[in-house]
Protein backbone atom coordinates (compact mmCIF):
# COMPACT_ATOMS: atom_id res chain seq x y z
CA UNK A 1 0.00 0.00 0.00
CA UNK A 2 1.18 3.52 -0.84
CA UNK A 3 1.15 5.90 2.10
CA UNK A 4 -0.95 9.02 1.49
CA UNK A 5 -0.40 11.94 3.85
CA UNK A 6 -3.39 13.02 5.90
CA UNK A 7 -5.00 16.27 4.74
CA UNK A 8 -4.04 19.49 6.44
CA UNK A 9 -7.07 21.57 5.49
CA UNK A 10 -10.36 21.54 7.40
CA UNK A 11 -12.21 20.56 4.24
CA UNK A 12 -9.79 17.69 3.65
CA UNK A 13 -10.18 16.44 7.20
CA UNK A 14 -13.96 16.52 6.88
CA UNK A 15 -13.86 14.58 3.61
CA UNK A 16 -11.57 11.96 5.08
CA UNK A 17 -13.80 11.69 8.17
CA UNK A 18 -16.84 11.28 5.91
CA UNK A 19 -15.16 8.33 4.21
CA UNK A 20 -14.32 6.73 7.57
CA UNK A 21 -17.92 7.22 8.73
CA UNK A 22 -19.20 5.71 5.48
CA UNK A 23 -16.86 2.77 5.98
CA UNK A 24 -18.17 2.18 9.51
CA UNK A 25 -21.72 2.02 8.17
CA UNK A 26 -21.12 -0.05 5.04
CA UNK A 27 -18.47 -2.46 6.33
CA UNK A 28 -20.75 -3.01 9.31
CA UNK A 29 -23.88 -3.66 7.22
CA UNK A 30 -22.59 -5.16 3.97
CA UNK A 31 -19.21 -6.48 5.12
CA UNK A 32 -15.79 -5.80 3.66
CA UNK A 33 -16.17 -8.02 0.61
CA UNK A 34 -19.69 -6.77 -0.08
CA UNK A 35 -18.69 -3.11 -0.11
CA UNK A 36 -17.13 -1.40 -3.12
CA UNK A 37 -15.28 1.89 -3.38
CA UNK A 38 -18.24 3.16 -5.41
CA UNK A 39 -20.51 2.29 -2.46
CA UNK A 40 -18.21 4.13 -0.08
CA UNK A 41 -18.00 7.31 -2.14
CA UNK A 42 -21.75 7.31 -2.69
CA UNK A 43 -22.37 6.96 1.06
CA UNK A 44 -19.84 9.71 1.81
CA UNK A 45 -21.36 11.90 -0.94
CA UNK A 46 -18.08 12.51 -2.74
CA UNK A 47 -16.84 11.86 -6.29
CA UNK A 48 -15.26 8.50 -7.02
CA UNK A 49 -11.92 10.02 -7.94
CA UNK A 50 -11.79 11.92 -4.66
CA UNK A 51 -11.43 8.64 -2.80
CA UNK A 52 -7.90 8.15 -4.13
CA UNK A 53 -6.77 11.50 -2.80
CA UNK A 54 -7.21 10.06 0.69
CA UNK A 55 -6.75 6.30 0.38
CA UNK A 56 -4.91 4.15 -2.17
CA UNK A 57 -7.41 1.30 -1.87
CA UNK A 58 -10.33 -0.10 0.11
CA UNK A 59 -8.11 -2.04 2.49
CA UNK A 60 -6.30 1.12 3.58
CA UNK A 61 -9.61 2.71 4.51
CA UNK A 62 -10.67 -0.41 6.40
CA UNK A 63 -7.42 -0.42 8.41
CA UNK A 64 -7.83 3.26 9.24
CA UNK A 65 -11.40 2.59 10.37
CA UNK A 66 -10.35 -0.19 12.75
CA UNK A 67 -7.46 1.86 14.13
CA UNK A 68 -9.79 4.85 14.51
CA UNK A 69 -12.41 2.83 16.38
CA UNK A 70 -9.71 1.62 18.75
CA UNK A 71 -8.50 5.16 19.40
CA UNK A 72 -12.04 6.48 19.92
CA UNK A 73 -12.89 3.63 22.27
CA UNK A 74 -9.80 4.22 24.41
CA UNK A 75 -10.45 7.96 24.47
CA UNK A 76 -14.08 7.43 25.45
CA UNK A 77 -13.10 5.13 28.31
CA UNK A 78 -10.38 7.52 29.50
CA UNK A 79 -12.87 10.40 29.51
CA UNK A 80 -15.42 8.45 31.55
CA UNK A 81 -12.84 7.14 34.03
CA UNK A 82 -11.27 10.57 34.45
CA UNK A 83 -8.98 10.89 37.44
CA UNK A 84 -10.58 8.18 39.56
CA UNK A 85 -7.85 6.97 41.93
CA UNK A 86 -8.91 3.47 43.00
CA UNK A 87 -8.55 0.67 40.48
CA UNK A 88 -11.76 -1.17 41.37
CA UNK A 89 -13.81 1.96 40.74
CA UNK A 90 -11.86 2.52 37.52
CA UNK A 91 -12.89 -0.95 36.37
CA UNK A 92 -16.55 -0.17 37.02
CA UNK A 93 -16.42 3.11 35.13
CA UNK A 94 -14.43 1.61 32.25
CA UNK A 95 -16.90 -1.26 31.89
CA UNK A 96 -19.85 1.14 31.73
CA UNK A 97 -17.96 3.30 29.22
CA UNK A 98 -17.35 0.29 26.98
CA UNK A 99 -21.06 -0.54 26.99
CA UNK A 100 -21.83 3.07 26.07
CA UNK A 101 -19.43 2.88 23.15
CA UNK A 102 -20.96 -0.37 21.90
CA UNK A 103 -24.40 1.23 22.02
CA UNK A 104 -23.18 4.11 19.90
CA UNK A 105 -21.05 2.06 17.49
CA UNK A 106 -23.24 -0.95 16.86
CA UNK A 107 -21.11 -2.27 13.99
CA UNK A 108 -17.96 -2.41 16.15
CA UNK A 109 -18.00 -6.17 16.66
CA UNK A 110 -18.56 -7.08 13.04
CA UNK A 111 -15.92 -4.65 11.80
CA UNK A 112 -13.20 -5.71 14.24
CA UNK A 113 -13.81 -9.40 13.61
CA UNK A 114 -13.54 -8.90 9.87
CA UNK A 115 -10.08 -7.44 10.49
CA UNK A 116 -8.83 -10.92 11.40
CA UNK A 117 -9.38 -11.87 7.75
CA UNK A 118 -8.68 -8.54 6.02
CA UNK A 119 -5.50 -7.52 7.86
CA UNK A 120 -4.33 -9.62 10.78
CA UNK A 121 -1.74 -7.07 11.91
CA UNK A 122 -4.53 -4.52 12.22
CA UNK A 123 -6.68 -7.02 14.13
CA UNK A 124 -3.93 -7.77 16.65
CA UNK A 125 -2.98 -4.11 16.97
CA UNK A 126 -6.55 -3.23 17.94
CA UNK A 127 -6.37 -5.52 21.00
CA UNK A 128 -2.72 -4.98 21.86
CA UNK A 129 -3.13 -1.21 22.01
CA UNK A 130 -5.86 -1.70 24.60
CA UNK A 131 -4.18 -4.50 26.51
CA UNK A 132 -0.79 -2.79 26.90
CA UNK A 133 -1.91 0.26 28.92
CA UNK A 134 -4.55 -1.89 30.65
CA UNK A 135 -1.89 -4.30 31.88
CA UNK A 136 0.34 -1.44 33.01
CA UNK A 137 -2.53 0.06 35.01
CA UNK A 138 -3.17 -3.28 36.69
CA UNK A 139 0.53 -3.67 37.47
CA UNK A 140 0.57 -0.26 39.16
CA UNK A 141 -2.64 -1.01 41.05
CA UNK A 142 -1.17 -4.29 42.31
CA UNK A 143 1.88 -2.40 43.58
CA UNK A 144 -0.49 -0.14 45.54
CA UNK A 145 -2.32 -3.16 46.97
CA UNK A 146 -5.60 -2.33 45.22
CA UNK A 147 -5.76 -5.55 43.18
CA UNK A 148 -4.22 -8.95 43.55
CA UNK A 149 -0.74 -9.66 42.26
CA UNK A 150 -0.59 -11.72 39.09
CA UNK A 151 0.37 -11.57 35.46
CA UNK A 152 -1.10 -8.20 34.44
CA UNK A 153 -1.27 -9.05 30.73
CA UNK A 154 -3.25 -12.22 31.41
CA UNK A 155 -5.53 -10.31 33.76
CA UNK A 156 -6.03 -7.55 31.17
CA UNK A 157 -7.08 -9.99 28.47
CA UNK A 158 -9.40 -11.80 30.91
CA UNK A 159 -11.14 -8.55 31.79
CA UNK A 160 -11.31 -7.47 28.16
CA UNK A 161 -12.86 -10.82 27.30
CA UNK A 162 -15.59 -10.44 29.91
CA UNK A 163 -16.44 -6.93 28.70
CA UNK A 164 -16.37 -8.09 25.08
CA UNK A 165 -18.87 -10.91 25.55
CA UNK A 166 -21.14 -9.06 27.97
CA UNK A 167 -21.21 -6.17 25.53
CA UNK A 168 -22.11 -8.51 22.68
CA UNK A 169 -24.72 -10.58 24.53
CA UNK A 170 -26.50 -7.84 26.46
CA UNK A 171 -25.39 -4.58 24.83
CA UNK A 172 -25.60 -5.57 21.18
CA UNK A 173 -28.18 -8.36 21.03
CA UNK A 174 -30.54 -6.77 23.56
CA UNK A 175 -29.70 -3.11 22.92
CA UNK A 176 -29.09 -2.24 26.57
CA UNK A 177 -27.96 -4.41 29.51
CA UNK A 178 -30.09 -4.30 32.63
CA UNK A 179 -28.77 -3.00 35.95
CA UNK A 180 -28.76 -6.61 37.19
CA UNK A 181 -26.54 -7.77 34.32
CA UNK A 182 -24.11 -4.92 34.89
CA UNK A 183 -23.99 -5.59 38.64
CA UNK A 184 -23.39 -9.31 38.09
CA UNK A 185 -20.60 -8.73 35.58
CA UNK A 186 -18.91 -6.17 37.81
CA UNK A 187 -19.19 -8.44 40.86
CA UNK A 188 -17.49 -11.19 38.87
CA UNK A 189 -14.66 -9.09 37.48
CA UNK A 190 -13.92 -6.92 40.49
CA UNK A 191 -14.24 -9.91 42.84
CA UNK A 192 -11.53 -11.66 40.86
CA UNK A 193 -9.29 -8.62 41.10
CA UNK A 194 -9.46 -8.11 44.84
CA UNK A 195 -6.37 -8.96 46.89
CA UNK A 196 -6.67 -12.23 48.85
CA UNK A 197 -7.11 -10.45 52.19
CA UNK A 198 -10.23 -8.73 50.86
CA UNK A 199 -11.93 -11.79 49.42
CA UNK A 200 -14.98 -13.09 51.26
Amino acid sequence: MVAIPKPLTERGRKTRAALVDAAETLFGVKGYDGTSIVDLTREAKIALGTFYIYFPDKKSLFVELVDSLGVRLREHVALRVGKEAHRIEMERLAFLAFLEFVAKHRHLYRIVRQADFVDQDCFRRYYRRMAGPYAEGLREAAARGEVRAGDPEVMAYCLMGVADFIGMRFGLWEKKPSAKVIAEALAFTTGGLLPDRKRK
